[in-house]
């Protein structure tokens, strides 16, 4: 929605000339055949497939499911390089099917000059050597499938990385095969910009490239130049790497970015935000990308017809499922627009990545979302490895152990899948480090009024030993001294540890279908106090958590009548009459009577 209503009477700058048609029909996809999902290049890999069956879309294994972000340079390095690899991941898979989660979603992995980390993309075919190889990611593929999980990875369609032979060929010269494959645009008159779009990593969207004599865009870092949508060979170009990865077998794809392939062809300047609008959403508040509407540099009407491209695609793998990263002025409304009408399967909310933690924001989005998300499903996410982790940014304070497991507890009663982040299971908190220690270019650039990404990164603690079982070599990043400790070694033996009230929700979970795929009713409270009932009829479910770090009451008259329910694992309300009460960050179930 944001986007149509910033058109709506803006000043348009037709004397600036952008290199790029604007966008015409899509060009139609060769047809896949159904024995390509078990082969690649003449190799069989229906083992690979076989342990899962396809699921109809009434059941389909995606809605409610609990999906485990993996980063890949932080979770396992076995090779000693103190990068973390794919053989690492496979190695501790065992952990994660242990947890309880249903997929894994693993972050890039792919050849990439790594300036962020994976996200800049050189080869979207290739594995990148510090992570391993093809081979590798079958290997990985096979065992998470005959454990039960499904694989998601993430798919980074907007940008490239300026290393990609793509954008190698497309710089050299105005007139070759690729010169339109990227986001170029002529000087205005004074040599400036062609417009005043800016960086999400601050600065100017625009960089010079003195070989054509013309800018070309970046949302993101300049390594990260912006391909061009609206060019028919980019988007064939684009649907044809993410087949390759879905006739390996994949079960998803995690979209990151989707609404920012599209550009306004007519290149017309973001109008100013004021400044008591400008919210960060996990970027620093000093950001000048706050300082704009984004409305023509990205969530552009052409992204909808290519999002329904890559849904027909998807369609021809049973199973195989789209979760879209998306964020805008109105996310709720892109949201709805991005999952319906044969568009994307899921969005991915940032909605819960800030840092208000309050039943007013929390209850005040879920119900939001329910009345404007008319056909898709959400996915909910409190921490990611981009944000600061969730006890750190919602636990000021002293907390107790159980905090971090009420936390997750309440993501995953919501109405939607979710993602948890790895070591959020672990309670672990964000990691603080000094700043000659920083890698992430994003936390160098805005310290110290932001310290950017690289606290969430650091290395998962496996046991107690110096490295914390992640490396026999230096680790990419220092381990967090406040992770010492909390390694899943230590907590496999609490049973009152993070790690095990979270095993135990996700079980006590799977047996109670309403959490599942059941519709949510919010019940009237005031805060601290969340409640909803989940499902209808003898399935339902009421839930109710305490937000507070104190004793809490909530009137249940006019809930009617429950049959408590103590198997989720976590301290537990008690109810007298119509009163129930909650200790702190305590959680009350029941099971509908009858």
């Amino acid at each position: 929605m944001s986007h149509f209503i910033g058109r709506l009477g803006m000043n348009t700058y037709a004397g600036r000339r952008a290199a790029n048609a604007p966008g015409a029909k899509l060009a139609p996809i060769a047809a896949v055949q159904h024995e390509d999902r078990i082969r690649h290049q003449g190799r069989l890999l229906s083992a690979v497939n076989l342990p899962i069956p396809a699921a109809s879309q009434e059941h389909a294994w995606w809605r409610g499911a609990v999906i485990y972000q993996i980063y890949p340079r932080s979770f396992r390095d076995l090779d000693g390089d103190g990068v973390g690899d794919l053989p690492g991941i496979i190695d501790k898979l065992g952990y994660v099917a242990d947890l309880g989660v249903d997929a894994i979603w693993v972050s890039p992995f792919f050849k990439s000059p790594m300036i962020d980390f994976g996200y800049d993309i050189a080869d979207y075919r290739a594995v990148d050597p510090l992570f391993g190889n093809l081979d590798d990611f079958d290997r990985l593929l096979a065992k998470a499938h005959a454990l039960g999980l499904r694989v998601m990875i993430d798919q980074v369609l907007s940008h490239t990385s300026d290393q990609h032979e793509w954008f190698k060929r497309s710089r050299e010269s105005r007139d070759n095969e690729f010169a339109d494959w990227y986001v170029w645009a002529d000087a205005s008159p004074d040599g400036t910009a062609p417009n005043n779009w800016m960086s999400l990593f601050g600065g100017v969207a625009w960089h010079w490239e003195p070989r054509r004599q013309q800018y070309y865009l970046h949302n993101f870092l300049a390594s990260q130049p912006d391909l061009n949508f609206h060019n028919p060979a980019v988007r064939a170009a684009v649907l044809d790497n993410v087949r390759f990865w879905l006739d390996r077998g994949v079960d998803g794809l995690r979209l990151d970015a989707i609404n920012f392939c599209f550009h306004d062809a007519q290149l017309r300047d973001n109008p100013p935000k004021a400044r008591e609008l400008r919210v960060g959403r996990g970027f620093s508040p000093d950001n000048p990308y706050a300082f704009q509407y984004h409305y023509y540099n990205n969530n552009q009407p052409e992204n909808l017809d290519f999002l329904a491209e890559l849904r027909n695609l998807l369609d021809r793998y049973p199973g195989a499922v789209s979760l879209g990263e998306i964020s805008s002025e109105d996310s709720l409304a892109t949201m709805d627009e991005y999952t319906r009408d044969g568009r994307l399967h899921m969005g991915y909310s940032f909605e819960l990545l800030t840092e208000d933690y309050s039943v007013a924001h929390i209850r005040g989005t879920a119900q939001a979302l329910e009345e404007r998300m008319l056909e898709g499903w959400p996915c909910w996410a409190i921490s990611n490895h981009d944000v600061q982790r969730v006890v750190s940014r919602w636990g000021l304070g002293d907390k107790p152990a159980h905090f971090a497991s009420m936390l997750s507890a309440l993501m995953c009663s919501l109405r939607g899948s979710v993602c948890v982040y790895q070591g959020e299971e672990l309670g672990l908190p964000e990691a603080e480090l000094p700043f000659e220690a920083l890698r992430d270019p994003f936390s160098i650039a805005f310290w110290p009024t932001f310290k950017g990404r690289d606290g969430c990164r650091t290395p998962m603690p496996w046991d107690g030993t110096p490295q914390a079982g992640f490396s026999t070599g230096t680790p990419w990043l220092p381990i967090a001294e406040g992770h010492r400790g909390l390694d899943v070694a230590r907590q496999q033996h609490d049973p009152d540890s993070s790690l095990n009230r979270f095993r135990r929700f996700l079980s006590w979970r799977k047996t109670r279908p309403a959490l599942l795929d059941g519709a949510i009713r919010f019940l009237a409270s005031d805060e601290p106090v969340i409640a909803f009932v989940r499902g209808s009829g003898a399935d339902a479910v009421l839930m109710a958590f305490n937000l507070g770090g104190g004793e809490a009451e909530l009137n249940l008259s006019e809930a009617g009548t429950w049959h408590i329910d103590h198997g989720h694992g976590l301290p537990s309300g008690e109810r007298t009459g119509d009163r129930l009460r909650l200790p702190p960050y305590g959680v009350f179930a029941a099971r509908a009577t009858g």
